[in-house]
């Protein structure tokens, strides 16, 4: 419990009943909420999450990173704190504040009047703490870069490394068959990792901060889209760029995974963004994909094979269960990242036919792609999905579709097992079909 005496308690009672705050009932318990929140000492782990559970009503199931209600509405409580004391208040004794990027409702005694002894949390620490919280973002915005070109770099130079020490000892019979189309084909491969769409809003003093909506991956749909719309509003409406200079953790390290099994037999590898790629590479490269569904967009429409399973919204569609399957694999995920979540992993055939593409993708976060990148590259797990996809005849069949489930804990696969499989048909075998019914 902080000490804070009677004054600042009744002052938030006073903005209560003001005329300011009198009709809005949502910033009403906002602000008494944040407050109490304060005064008990537990503001500095405030989260998001919790002020939109137990201050606004929502149900378990919200997810901060779609729904943006609950900064949209801490930005509406601090322009009404700057209303109240602009008018009602301009005399009251006690000012409060929500420093913009916190959800710690702050306040200070008028220095004329200021008790003796009061421990209130100072305003004018607010410039400073905004000018850390800049360098901060500014420092991590350059680890994340530095990241990420350490990353690529660290995979390339294990792959050569890998390849000078001849370290294909890793690789057992069951790794050989399922990665054959990317070792032994003679054609360039390239990792191809999802860069998801970040909206920048830039302000005239240089100040600069990133969002993300989840729904959101096409720029155009960004300057549209009303909750965006409304962020710019709030922010002063600064103009809105687009940024795909951010990679997810969990599909980088995914990549450093390939990276280290494939740097052994394949010579000619590079590393590219979804966003910057073309059809041309998928004809020209066997390409593994790695990220969310929503980032490959139109990228795999038009290719030869229309695959069974398909990711969406809600799930992995499964349109033809078979006995004793769902019709929808739903993940079931805490705001957190925590929990199980599917991944499906599709092989296919290139635009024309002479490269392979594989997708693994989840749903939700960039976990579960690392957990389904560890299983194709394990030996162990890589036996078991042999087992699984293998033939009477001995053979892994050239295209199919897998999904796993991942149970993950603090961004860390704890559990990775089979699901289901589907054979997908060669373009060949499509063609003969064609034909066949042709003839009939």
């Amino acid at each position: 419990m902080v000490d804070t005496g009677e004054e600042p308690q009744a002052q938030v009672e006073r903005i209560l009943r003001s005329d300011t705050f009198r009709s809005t009932e949502v910033l009403r318990r906002l602000l008494r909420f944040l407050a109490a929140k304060a005064f008990s000492g537990e503001a500095d782990g405030l989260k998001e999450y919790a002020i939109g559970l137990d201050a606004l009503g929502k149900p378990p199931s919200y997810d901060p990173r779609q729904d943006a209600t609950v900064r949209l509405q801490v930005a509406r409580l601090r322009q009404k704190l700057a209303e109240y004391y602009r008018t009602e208040g301009k005399d009251d004794t006690v000012t409060f504040d929500l420093p913009k990027g916190h959800f710690k409702l702050i306040w200070e005694f008028r220095p004329s009047i200021a008790p003796p002894g009061s421990r209130a949390t100072p305003k004018s620490e607010a410039p400073a703490a905004a000018e850390r919280r800049r360098i901060t973002l500014t420092v991590m915005a350059a680890a994340l870069l530095a990241a990420v070109a350490w990353g690529s770099y660290s995979t390339l130079e294990l792959w050569r490394e890998r390849q000078k020490q001849g370290g294909a000892s890793r690789w057992t019979p069951e790794l050989e068959q399922l990665w054959r189309p990317f070792i032994s084909s003679g054609r360039p491969m390239m990792i191809a990792i999802g860069d998801p769409l970040y909206v920048r809003f830039v302000r005239p003093s240089g100040d600069e901060f990133l969002l993300r909506k989840r729904s959101v991956s096409r720029f155009e749909d960004a300057l549209a889209d009303p909750d965006l719309q409304a962020i710019q509003k709030v922010v002063g409406n600064t103009a809105m760029q687009p940024a795909f200079d951010h990679v997810w953790i969990g599909n980088l390290i995914s990549t450093f995974l390939l990276g280290r099994l494939l740097g052994t037999r394949a010579k000619d590898i590079s590393v590219t963004r979804i966003s910057q790629l073309s059809l041309r590479d998928l004809s020209e490269n066997n390409v593994l994909l790695i990220g969310s569904q929503s980032l490959f967009g139109g990228k795999l429409l038009g290719l030869p094979l229309e695959p069974e399973l398909v990711m969406g919204p809600a799930g992995i569609q499964n349109p033809k269960p078979r006995e004793g399957e769902p019709s929808v694999l739903v993940d079931r995920v805490s705001p957190a990242g925590d929990g199980e979540m599917y991944v499906l992993i599709s092989r296919i055939p290139g635009p024309v036919g002479n490269t392979t593409v594989e997708s693994i993708t989840d749903n939700r976060t960039s976990w579960g792609n690392m957990g389904a990148v560890q299983f194709l590259t394990d030996p162990e797990f890589a036996r078991i999905l042999s087992e699984r996809l293998r033939s009477p005849s001995g053979q892994i069949p050239s295209y199919y579709q897998v999904v796993l489930k991942v149970r993950c804990r603090e961004g860390v696969a704890t559990e990775i097992s089979y699901v289901l499989h589907r054979v997908l048909p060669t373009p060949s075998d499509l063609a003969g079909a064609r034909s066949y019914s042709e003839v009939e």
